[in-house]
């Protein structure tokens, strides 16, 4: 039986063990999110940080362990169970997942339209409020395409805190902006979070974005977890692959071949 749930925690992941395979893609990864904190997840490529957060969203089932969401283990949830779970967390993609069919503001209404019982006027209403919050005022009737890879990353997040969860996923908020749009988006999930009491479990490989919206820091390395703490904590860190990402420091193989 897993433990019980500490009360600060809006979720807590308990010896999770994930096979691909025979392959062991995450290893007793055991940790805790506090309610209102920013909990940023980084480690090189295929260290299991998206794996991790798939487990989280209830997406795929790990081998062993245990994932407490207020109280309830994701992990032996069925369907029925999981999808009631899913309806109060928010998931934003990388690719913001807006459906290009779609107006903005009718992809922010889905999960309104899909899991609530309400009339089109408060639909909108609240469509609007939403839109509102993440800067998109007006861009309710404009189509993804017409909007900038920023303001996509925006929509999908009003699309993700459409139903008021206590709780956001979000897929590497930052990549494949410039610098000015990725600014604007940490200082955006810092006012939500202030704003609306969120908590946001966050998966980037952006430091400048880590040193400006984590509260704690958890880094993986081939499945295994490395570092798990404070920001300023990870910052002052001798393990060395923390060390090497915060210093940005390339692997020794890359930089002996000047293949930088």
């Amino acid at each position: 039986m897993p433990e019980a749930l500490p009360t600060d925690s809006i979720i807590e992941v308990q010896g999770l063990v994930t096979h691909y395979g025979d392959t062991k893609v995450l290893d007793d990864v055991s940790f805790s999110v506090k309610r209102g904190e920013i909990f940023v997840i980084i480690g090189g490529s295929g260290c299991g940080k998206s794996t991790l957060l798939k487990h989280m969203c209830g997406l795929i089932r790990p081998t062993a362990g245990a994932i407490l969401y207020q109280g309830e283990d994701v992990a032996q949830m069925d369907e029925t169970q999981l999808g009631v779970m899913q309806r109060t967390i928010g998931i934003a993609f990388q690719s913001s997942g807006l459906f290009n069919s779609m107006t903005v503001g009718d992809n922010v209404a889905m999960p309104l339209r899909e899991y609530g019982d309400m009339d089109e006027q408060l639909i909108d209403a609240i469509v609007r409020m939403k839109l509102g919050l993440v800067g998109l005022g007006d861009a309710q009737y404009k189509m993804p395409s017409e909007l900038s890879g920023g303001m996509r990353k925006r929509a999908g997040l009003a699309r993700a805190i459409a139903l008021d969860p206590p709780l956001v996923y979000f897929d590497e908020p930052s990549a494949g902006l410039d610098p000015i749009m990725a600014s604007g988006l940490d200082a955006l999930i810092l006012a939500l979070r202030k704003l609306l009491g969120l908590s946001f479990v966050i998966v980037t490989h952006e430091l400048d974005s880590i040193r400006v919206i984590a509260d704690t820091v958890l880094m993986l390395d081939l499945g295994k977890i490395i570092f798990l703490g404070p920001l300023e904590e990870a910052e002052k860190s001798q393990v060395e692959r923390v060390k090497q990402f915060f210093e940005r420091r390339p692997d020794e193989f890359i930089a002996q071949r000047n293949i930088v």
